[in-house]
């Protein structure tokens, strides 16, 4: 690796995004996580003074492949909407410079794409056929892009309540699977066999009480406090897995009301992606819907910015 650190901005970013390997990284690095070769701090959060913003440090250690760093995302109100930015520094465990210092906001999108679908691809069936994405912005669409590889689908469902005014959205993969549009969630949900929460949204998106059993339910973080994309009520009657055992049940939403309202407990995690990856995990029972969950961790953006790295010497 080079010495001189490189400087990466978004639009470089978005030009190396196609010939880079996000998942690759990610479950190199989950596997060095479950091995004691990775390090995942907590995040914490930095507040401005006179209540003028704050900022979120997520950090990460890689000791394989001899790489350090940390994400920055600071949260800066203003007249109208307020400014939400992300960088990565990444560093060197040998020589202690600096590596690379790019913007991090399509990376933190890549990289939350690309772990719900290793998640999904661990613990969906062979035999899944159907994938139904709730959720039609970019994150919406990464998923897509990430998952329609993994099965052989033979029909992926994108929904939103704005889909039918998007034109633009795509009608068929890649490999030819018909894509079908629709603005009803849990009519999309209804019968499918893997579905990717991936919106925004602070209450639950679906009824996963009406699911099948097997069925694997996806979901991601979003800023609202105790966000949720799933009822937590209905969390003791999954099996619930997550991307990190150690920090995932005190952040997610919905594992956070469950624990308070005494329906659930950390302890009935049946595995998380370290797990998954290095095969420890137990197996979906089969007997009732499977919900993964994923808040994001440091490593996963330094993983992702070795990815670009590795893109820029290739």
């Amino acid at each position: 690796m080079s010495a001189q650190p490189r400087i990466l901005n978004a639009s470089d970013i978005d030009d190396l995004v196609g010939r880079i390997d996000v998942r690759g990284v990610l479950e190199d690095m989950f596997r060095s996580l479950a091995d004691g070769q990775a390090v995942q701090p907590p995040q914490t959060v930095s507040l401005f003074p006179g209540n003028n913003g704050d900022f979120i440090t997520y950090l990460g250690v890689m000791a394989g492949q001899n790489v350090f760093g940390a994400k920055l995302s600071p949260y800066i109100p203003g007249e109208g909407k307020a400014l939400v930015t992300a960088w990565t520094l990444l560093m060197s465990m040998e020589s202690g410079v600096p590596l690379l210092l790019c913007d991090s906001m399509r990376l933190t999108t890549e990289r939350t794409a690309a772990t719900s679908v290793i998640a999904a691809d661990h613990l969906a069936g062979e035999e899944a056929g159907v994938l139904t994405i709730i959720g039609t912005g970019a994150v919406g669409l990464a998923h897509l892009r990430y998952a329609q590889a993994i099965r052989p689908w033979s029909e992926i469902r994108l929904c939103s309540p704005s889909a039918a005014g998007k034109p633009d959205l795509p009608k068929r993969t890649e490999q030819g699977t018909p894509i079908v549009i629709g603005t009803d969630a849990n009519a999309a949900a209804a019968g499918a066999d893997v579905v990717m929460l991936c919106t925004s949204a602070g209450k639950p998106v679906i009824d996963v009480t009406g699911l099948k059993p097997g069925v694997v339910v996806t979901s991601i973080s979003t800023n609202v406090p105790n966000a949720h994309e799933v009822d937590p009520a209905a969390l003791n009657g999954l099996d619930v897995y997550c991307d990190y055992r150690a920090t995932t049940p005190a952040s997610a939403g919905e594992m956070k009301l469950a624990a308070a309202a005494g329906t659930w407990s950390a302890e009935a995690l049946r595995g998380d992606l370290p797990e998954l990856v290095a095969g420890r995990a137990a197996a979906p029972s089969g007997d009732r819907p499977v919900f993964f969950r994923s808040i994001g961790l440091g490593l996963e953006d330094v993983a992702a910015a070795l990815a670009v790295l590795r893109g820029l010497e290739d």
